[in-house]
């Protein structure tokens, strides 16, 4: 069987090379894993093709590549880019309220060539994830990368409150996505059992059985 995969990586600057690792808090390690993750399964001999999803920004304050709608990394991988809220770049707690108008946009451009698989990247991607899992019935793969209610925890131990938290990253918004996306999920991968075990376990919608341990390599 020929397998073609989705994956959803909406925030943070992604490109195929010179990627700007630790510009901000959105360009960290996430982008660069997504981006690998993607090529080595482009690489593989029954996979004909790797879409990654993510956001088309226009804005002068960033490079230009990032407002290409489609970009040709490897054979068989393609970043495409959607417009979602404004065409300027913003922080991933700001994207929310735009996250639907995505959905609908993947739902029209899939119906007529599903992936086998989904695989959302975070809990904005989650969110979108579900939605598209549910519409278009195709499988859902999630990746959390970092939790809600762990970065909560460590938040309120810096003696931020609930109301200040709330308002910097919308901390209520994913927390409910990412219990959602987990509930819907068929499988949930997770780096460390640590991970697993004492993060993912926080989800009243987690199901252990689901979760498989695929640590990260090192290049």
């Amino acid at each position: 069987m020929r397998l073609k995969f989705l994956h959803l990586h909406l925030h943070g600057l992604i490109r195929s090379n010179n990627l700007e690792l630790g510009r901000d808090a959105d360009t960290g390690g996430q982008t660069k894993y997504v981006l690998e993750l993607a090529r080595s399964l482009a690489n593989i001999s029954n996979v004909d093709q790797v879409d990654l999803v993510t956001r088309l920004i226009k804005d002068p304050k960033v490079d230009n590549d990032y407002s290409q709608e489609e970009e040709f990394v490897d054979p068989g991988l393609r970043i495409l880019r959607f417009k979602f809220g404004p065409y300027q770049y913003l922080r991933k707690e700001l994207l929310w309220p735009y996250l639907d108008e995505l959905t609908e946009n993947l739902i029209s451009y899939y119906k007529n060539s599903k992936p086998n698989w989904i695989h959302a990247h975070y809990a904005d991607a989650g969110y979108v994830g579900v939605k598209l899992s549910k519409a278009l019935n195709i499988p859902l793969i999630f990746t959390g990368h970092s939790l809600g209610r762990e970065k909560q925890r460590k938040l309120l131990d810096t003696g931020l409150k609930i109301n200040q938290i709330e308002k910097l990253y919308s901390m209520s918004k994913r927390i409910e996505a990412e219990e959602k996306v987990l509930k819907t999920a068929d499988i949930v991968v997770t780096s460390t059992k640590q991970e697993s075990v004492y993060q993912y376990s926080q989800y009243s919608s987690f199901s252990p059985h689901k979760a498989k341990v695929i640590p990260p390599g090192v290049d």
